[in-house]
């Protein structure tokens, strides 16, 4: 940091151990983003509100680490722990927005219905990779399990059900489907 750290308490008395700990994890936040110029904190109240305030080269990062309903922030080093891992995020998505950095959401694979039991409700896809992925008519969107035949094209979303890969959700696809 090009500026010294600034600790601010308010409401409450200074404390070493307190600043100790606030000057640790600020240090740490170099490892996010290496150009930060400046960091401000301040701590206040019995159920404790801590604020981080970072000055980066396009302007400000603010992160407040608001006490209501928190009842773990009845201790300072839990509201220091919160606001700080706050911080890190916010500061890694700036860097990551500064690099270019950017993720791309790419649409699921267009594949085919495999196998089909119109009357138990469920079906399996041909999946890139070779595998079978059972779906279950409720995991169809638009009410579209009556209209899929085998060869059906279909985009989908797997996860891990309870007995292997599933597809959550499944999508038709054709003109009237997109």
């Amino acid at each position: 940091m090009q500026v010294p750290l600034q600790i601010s308490f308010r409401d409450m008395e200074p404390s070493a151990a307190v600043e100790d700990k606030i000057r640790e994890r600020a240090a740490k936040l170099d490892r996010y983003y290496e150009r930060i110029m400046g960091c401000r904190v301040v701590v206040e109240g019995k159920l404790y509100h801590v604020r981080v305030d970072l000055t980066v080269p396009q302007g400000e990062l603010v992160v407040s680490r608001e006490p209501v309903n928190h009842h773990a922030h009845e201790d300072v080093y839990v509201a220091i722990r919160d606001a700080f891992d706050a911080a890190q995020r916010r500061l890694a998505d700036y860097a990551r927005r500064q690099r270019g950095d950017i993720k791309v959401c790419e649409a699921p694979p267009v594949v085919r219905v495999s196998r089909l039991f119109p009357t138990e409700g469920y079906g399996f896809i041909a999946a890139p990779d070779g595998r079978e992925i059972y779906f279950h008519k409720n995991s169809v969107l638009n009410d579209a399990f009556d209209r899929l035949e085998v060869g059906s094209e279909v985009r989908y979303v797997e996860e891990q059900g309870g007995k292997g890969p599933q597809a959550s959700t499944v999508r038709l696809v054709g003109k009237s489907h997109g």
